[in-house]
């Protein structure tokens, strides 16, 4: 005797389709209803408990024809970074000082919330607070790329591209351009007075940068929403709900270098005071912590 299956009645392969299916559309009808359901149960729709990070990944020497590359992935955020060594002529200002020039590339085929065309504001900003972070912290001695004083320099072009984006994207650049500089190296350059060219003796004689160990620095960023009070590590999705915002950039004695950040969305006013307080407390101890790790990986 064969039963004929009843069609009206869903299977289980079609009941997870069809939960999965309102889930997503409960998600962007209704993104805050959906990330607070999760973190009342201490979990995130990653999988992750709000303090945990993402793992991190480094890869130096990816790009053959670089003076020095690096390829790094944080969670599903991946950026990968050239350095091209050119040679200039200085600043009247400061005839003994190089160049460093970082920049961050947020193309469309990264996330489609990134529109094809010029740069966006969202990268020209980035891009200024990593020159910030390189330049500020001495990382790299400007003097040290000086071939002549007053004649001729080394420029390098620190060039980053994110070739998926989910998220905090600062720190995976920042983390890496500095794997990128200490993977960079220069040929011997030298200054003809008389002919007044710059030449290098030979392209296969290099000598790696000359960084300051004690200044490596990584970046920790952190975002704040409204339920629970606690700072997260966001991704693509986050990134919008958040309603404060900050960074801490940590070097490798664990030193704090600086501290940036700002309100998100609405107003910051039910973070004042203690509370606001605490918050950045809690982050940089907790980004002292997650450097200690991500300094290993620079190694």
């Amino acid at each position: 005797m064969s039963v004929v299956p009843d069609e009206k009645k869903p299977t289980p392969t079609n009941q997870v389709q069809s939960d999965e299916l309102r889930a997503q559309i409960f998600q962007r009808l209704h993104p805050h209803a959906y990330l607070d359901r999760f973190l009342v149960e201490g979990v995130r729709p990653d999988g992750r408990t709000p303090e945990e990070w993402r793992d991190a990944f480094i890869n130096v020497g990816s790009v053959s024809t670089a003076d020095g590359s690096a390829l790094v992935r944080i969670g599903g955020t991946t950026i990968v970074c050239g350095v091209k060594a050119e040679i200039a002529e200085p600043e009247l200002d400061t005839p003994d000082q190089g160049f460093l020039v970082p920049n961050i590339d947020l193309p469309a085929i990264c996330s489609p919330k990134f529109k094809p065309g010029p740069p966006s504001e969202e990268a020209q900003v980035l891009s200024e607070r990593l020159n910030a972070a390189l330049v500020s912290t001495q990382l790299l001695p400007l003097t040290t790329l000086c071939i002549e004083p007053g004649r001729s320099v080394w420029c390098l072009y620190v060039d980053a591209t994110c070739i998926n984006y989910d998220g905090n994207a600062f720190d995976a650049a920042l983390l890496a351009m500095v794997a990128a500089l200490r993977n960079t190296t220069l040929p011997v350059a030298t200054y003809n007075e008389e002919t007044g060219r710059t030449t290098c003796r030979s392209r296969t004689t290099r000598h790696p940068l000359s960084l300051n160990r004690d200044k490596l620095i990584t970046g920790l960023s952190f975002g704040v929403v409204p339920t629970p009070s606690v700072p997260l590590d966001p991704t693509a999705f986050e990134e919008p709900l958040l309603i404060r915002a900050f960074s801490v950039v940590v070097d490798v004695q664990g030193r704090v270098v600086f501290v940036e950040g700002g309100v998100c969305g609405k107003s910051g006013t039910d973070y004042d005071g203690d509370e606001g307080s605490t918050l950045i407390e809690k982050s940089i101890q907790a980004a002292q912590e997650r450097a200690k790790i991500l300094h290993q990986l620079l190694q």
